[in-house]
């Protein structure tokens, strides 16, 4: 290529799609440490980790799947091949558990993390690609309701260790509204429970009307919904005013008493009234939970909406097998959750851009010394890194300084020759001296 064509040569402006989410190495620290946070309580849970493939067949993925989620999938032909991009990670485990079937233990406790794609219009905190991270407890023709408390437990235990302040995990059961739906004789409980779904967004007054327009019944059995939804106070209160209804009706009366088992076992699981309630207005529109739902909330910022969700299905492969596998889980948005963390203000930065916890920088002819110190740091479980471009000292301590590295080691000569060196507090400014493993572990805070 000649000099002039060089010159000529068409610059591509750098950008990337829209809906698309990429982060700057500071907040790239942040979300890599909430993944591993979450993934180590999934774990410390006996949760096994699962990776399914981002592309499956069209006919497979969109099996459970139509109308709007349809539209929203990426989907396209390599040669013969139909592919569609996965929309969501219960499908993908739904195939899964039915191919691997007779491979599996039951129940099979697995967790995702992963991204997704859906081709919705990109917004505030919607993304066309994003992460989620979910776990789900599949049985063998039955399960537990126990499992179902086991869930709430691991939200707990989740939103915990991210420490992203107070929360409250609100749950209902599903049988409990379609009991009372079947009492009223309402007929479209799907469509019931959908508009229900909606009351904290559009309010009262709009849900009672789409009641009444919508699935046609009266304003005294719209009323009698509102009036159902509005049952508030302690879990205990709620339970207790539960049962003074009298309804003659088996799948109420069934969903009440999973209620009360899933509330007492969440009790005994450690979890106090502080973090978790009954909220009958829990619906959740899909229409494949069948009993026990969950919705999760920070107290301090509403706004945000539910920020982990889920709920127990009877049939999980029903699409995919004839055998009977029901299950529970629960799914956090990742990627919608760091983003509005991130715009109310609520993630507090510590000035890592880079998992280092000590820099060690070689001066003249220590290369090889100052590698094999840092090697023997790194095999003792220290993050390391050695700075190996020339340049003054200055320029070095303002590389750590820029990076957020807590700690600095300088070796010259003298350090080589005495075996003692000098570790420097990035933060405070202070010098230690260290001559063995030991002596670093008094000073560097893991």
């Amino acid at each position: 290529m000649s000099e002039k064509q060089s010159n000529q040569r068409k610059i591509v402006e750098p950008s990337i799609l829209s809906g698309f989410m990429e982060l700057l190495p500071k907040e790239q620290m942040v979300l890599t440490r909430m993944t591993d946070t979450i993934k180590k309580t999934f774990e410390s849970y006996g949760f096994i980790p699962l990776d399914t493939p981002v592309l499956e067949k069209s006919e497979v993925l969109l099996a459970k799947s139509g109308g709007e989620t349809a539209k929203q999938v990426y989907r396209f032909n390599k040669g013969d091949s139909d592919i569609a991009m996965r929309f969501d990670l219960t499908v993908p485990l739904a195939r899964y558990v039915a191919q691997h079937y007779g491979e599996l233990t039951f129940p099979f406790r697995r967790y995702h993390i992963g991204k997704v794609y859906r081709g919705e219009k990109p917004q505030k905190g919607r993304f066309r690609e994003f992460y989620q991270c979910d776990i789900d407890i599949i049985g063998n023709g039955s399960l537990g309701i126990v499992n179902d408390a086991e869930i709430v437990s691991v939200i707990f235990s989740t939103f915990k260790a991210l420490n992203i302040g107070a929360f409250k995990i609100m749950i209902n059961n599903r049988k409990l509204l379609n009991g009372y739906f079947d009492y009223l004789n309402i007929e479209n409980t799907v469509e019931t429970l959908r508009i229900v779904d909606k009351i904290d967004k559009i309010g009262r007054e709009n849900v009672k009307k789409e009641l009444i327009k919508e699935i046609n019944v009266s304003e005294e059995i719209a009323d009698a919904v509102l009036g159902f939804l509005d049952n508030s106070g302690s879990v205990s209160d709620i339970i207790a005013n539960l049962k003074t209804y009298e309804i003659e009706n088996e799948t109420f009366r069934q969903g009440l008493t999973e209620l009360e088992a899933v509330c007492e076992n969440i009790k005994a699981l450690g979890v106090d009234e502080e973090y978790f309630t009954v909220n009958l207005k829990i619906a959740r529109g899909l229409d494949y939970y069948t009993g026990t739902v969950y919705e999760t909330l920070l107290c301090d910022y509403p706004q945000l909406g539910s920020i982990c969700s889920g709920g127990r299905y009877d049939e999980l492969a029903s699409n995919y097998t004839k055998q009977s596998l029901p299950g529970v889980g629960i799914s956090i948005g990742l990627s919608r959750l760091f983003y509005q963390l991130n715009e109310v203000g609520a993630i507090q930065y510590d000035n890592r851009c880079t998992p280092t916890e000590i820099l060690f920088i070689p001066m003249s002819d220590t290369v090889t010394y100052t590698l094999e110190k840092a090697t023997e740091f790194r095999n003792a479980g220290y993050s390391v890194e050695v700075y190996m471009n020339d340049g003054k000292v200055s320029k070095k301590l303002t590389y750590a300084n820029k990076l957020g590295i807590p700690y600095a080691a300088i070796i010259g000569e003298d350090e080589m020759n005495s075996g003692v060196f000098k570790i420097k507090d990035m933060m405070s400014g202070e010098q230690f001296e260290v001559s063995s493993l030991e002596d670093a572990a008094k000073i560097i805070k893991k």
